[in-house]
């Protein structure tokens, strides 16, 4: 595995750093993919609310009588005759003595039409054939205060009064109706008018003895208020609004409707060539030709029509209704589509991309019926939407959205091709002229300093490149002079240690005799001299040591130093232990190396008159000596490493004597004899805790 490791080590960082350019325009084409799939989820379901309130508004415009007229009367094929067509009302029919009851009506049902800037007119039949086979004509008009035709006046041209014309079926029937004001009303100028429309067939004028047409009923109500009152206004010139219902009686269309006694020979009703009907109203005032109001030369505004439902569909919606029970084929009664949007402003491929995102129940079409009831049967208003509008829509948002998300994916790019050619390229030639010097300097000391001139600068790739020049050279500098000092210090080593041998044979040959403390401490003089002979520096000479591990009695061993410590100046020592032998494994010159720094340390740190107290504590395997002093404590923040080698609380510790390694010998030598060394602090001093392996029993 560690092998499999190395080469991924030196592209790590690239790996990296090219990954996360990587992730970072993933990122942003999931977040830009997000953000429309989010959208469209939203644009859906405010397409599916705004299809129901479509399709409710629609509903409930068709509901009211004004919608009930248009589907009544649908709109015609083709070019139509001018002139007034009469509507089928949604109404039986029309009270047409009561002039609230009238204007309601007319003005509910929407059938009032404008002709000229202030006239109205309306021409309609109710849908209920028993009300009788008569044409309602309604409308309003300004003229002067009216002038009231006397009754047995045959002169009918000095007041006035309506004429009214239906052509139909190669008929045409005429009647004129003179204003004939009630007597029983307020009077004076400013009190309003009310009177009949009595009507009499338009050949008969003039005539004597005329009589009125039994079945025509007309009544006409003028306001009290003048239009536009102004002070010193003549209340009997000045306009005011009329208002005026008349019902006319047509013999053809009452003879198809009671001309037989057969139920089954009556004709259907409404008439079927209703739209082929045209009627002319003309309002005259007294005199001879004066004409308030004629509705053959005056222009007819439209009124509401179902192909006015048109602009409340959107693109793409469809709107179909048919009467219920129609024959099967038959065509519908109108058929409307949503106005196309402008142009496509979207970039094809992202249109196909919102498609393809999942939405829930995205691809479920979109319809809904409607029944709407009317007097003369029922009819189904069927809407259907279309989803791609929410796309096409959402298409040219997402054309706009994708000029930032190629800006930041550019951005992305560049700032990757400037780390890429800029740093990593240059961090590469570092690395591997690094390495080249790392594998040259391995290999032989006198490496040659690499040439990176080429990759100095005024920035920090540049700057790296000098400090590293410069510290190669530094390095290289160091090198020459450890070599030199290393050199010396063995040479100085080999000079010492043999005039130090010399003496110290001389010594052994004086103190060899058995029992004496002396040849002891000569041994160890020795031992020491061998092991710091010919080595370059102390810490590697303390490592490479061979120990000779033996057995050795450690109760006795620690009895024998406690009694000799006063000799190198450590007093006070008091050994704690039992009397019986213990056996363990050690080398007994390195182990009394050991004791004697950690002795030494007490001895430097301990109270003035406290004693430094070695107790032996053993077990199956191991046995365990602590020697303990009373003094100040150990840092915290140091215990863990003044078992290194240099490390002394002491200032100026070389100038001294203390290099700072008497600790570091101890740990080296427990662990060369298989045991540990550690410090602790007491409550009133610090302990070490010496731990060797116990021999054979």
């Amino acid at each position: 595995m560690t092998q499999r490791r190395r080469w991924f080590v030196p592209y790590r960082l690239r790996i990296l750093l090219r990954a996360a350019f990587l992730l970072l325009a993933l990122a942003t084409l999931g977040l830009a993919v997000s953000v429309l799939q989010q959208e469209k989820q939203l644009s859906y379901s405010n397409y599916q609310a705004s299809f129901r309130k479509t399709g409710e508004q629609i509903s409930a415009t068709l509901r009211h009588p004004a919608g009930q007229l248009a589907l009544l009367n649908p709109p015609l094929t083709g070019a139509t005759a001018p002139g007034l067509r009469p509507l089928l009302l949604p109404f039986p029919a029309l009270d047409f003595d009561d002039q609230q009851k009238v204007q309601q009506a007319v003005a509910m049902s929407g059938c009032m039409r404008q002709f000229g800037p202030s006239a109205n007119l309306c021409a309609a039949i109710g849908n209920n054939p028993w009300a009788g086979g008569f044409i309602y004509v309604a409308g309003s008009v300004d003229l002067a205060r009216l002038v009231s035709h006397r009754s047995g006046d045959e002169v009918l041209n000095q007041s006035h009064r309506v004429r009214v014309s239906v052509s139909l079926r190669g008929h045409t029937y005429q009647w004129i109706a003179p204003f004939e004001e009630e007597p029983r009303q307020p009077s004076g100028p400013h009190a309003p008018l009310r009177g009949r429309l009595t009507g009499f067939n338009a050949a008969d004028e003039g005539r004597k003895h005329t009589r009125p047409v039994k079945d025509f009923r007309g009544w006409i109500w003028q306001n009290a208020q003048c239009n536009e009152p102004a002070a010193g206004a003549d209340p009997a010139t000045c306009l005011r609004n009329a208002f005026f219902s008349v019902r006319l009686p047509v013999s053809v269309l009452q003879e198809d409707l009671f001309g037989s006694d057969s139920a089954s020979e009556r004709k259907a009703w409404p008439p079927p060539d209703l739209d082929k009907i045209r009627v002319s109203v003309v309002v005259l005032a007294p005199g001879a030709g004066a004409v308030a109001l004629d509705s053959d030369k005056a222009s007819a505004a439209d009124g509401f029509s179902l192909a006015d439902l048109a602009p409340m569909l959107l693109p793409g919606e469809t709107l179909r209704i048919e009467k219920v029970g129609a024959a099967a084929g038959a065509a519908p009664l109108i058929k409307l589509a949503g106005a196309s949007g402008a142009g496509d402003a979207s970039q094809h491929f992202l249109t196909a991309l919102i498609r393809r995102l999942p939405v829930d129940i995205y691809d479920t079409p979109l319809a809904a019926t409607h029944r709407i009831a009317t007097p003369l049967g029922s009819y189904d208003v069927v809407l259907a939407g279309d989803v791609r509008s929410v796309s096409q829509s959402l298409g040219v948002v997402a054309s706009r959205m994708a000029w930032f998300v190629g800006a930041m994916l550019l951005a992305l790019m560049l700032a990757w091709l400037v780390i890429e050619i800029g740093i990593i390229s240059r961090i590469k030639e570092l690395i591997e002229r690094a390495d080249s010097v790392a594998r040259t300097v391995k290999e032989r000391s006198d490496a040659s300093q690499p040439d990176l001139s080429d990759l100095r600068g005024d920035d920090e790739l540049g700057v790296l490149a000098s400090c590293l020049h410069d510290l190669l050279r530094r390095v290289r500098e160091d090198v020459e002079r450890e070599a030199i000092r290393t050199e010396q210090e063995r040479d100085m080593w080999h000079a010492v240690g043999h005039e130090i041998m010399s003496p110290l044979q001389s010594l052994m040959a004086l103190h060899g005799t058995d029992g004496n403390q002396s040849a002891r401490y000569v041994l160890r003089m020795q031992q020491a001299i061998r092991v710091l002979y010919g080595r370059a520096s102390p810490s590697e000479a303390f490592q490479s040591t061979v120990l000779q591990v033996t057995e050795v009695d450690l109760t006795a061993f620690l009895r024998n130093v406690a009694a000799n410590a006063p000799c190198a100046g450590i007093t006070d020592v008091v050994f704690h232990g039992a009397p019986q032998a213990v056996l363990v494994r050690a080398d007994e010159y390195s182990l009394e190396d050991v004791v004697t720094h950690v002795l030494v340390n007490a001895q430097r740190y301990r109270l003035p008159g406290t004693s430094i107290d070695i107790t032996l504590e053993a077990s199956e395997t191991s046995a365990g000596v602590t020697i303990a002093n009373r003094g100040p404590s150990i840092a915290d923040d140091v215990i863990g490493s003044i078992f290194e080698y240099g490390v002394s609380d002491q200032e100026e510790a070389g100038a001294h004597g203390n290099r700072g390694q008497g600790l570091f010998v101890a740990r080296t030598y427990m662990a060369k004899m298989g045991g540990t060394i550690v410090a602790r602090n007491l409550g009133d001093g610090v302990a070490f805790v010496l731990t060797l392996q116990r021999g054979a029993a």
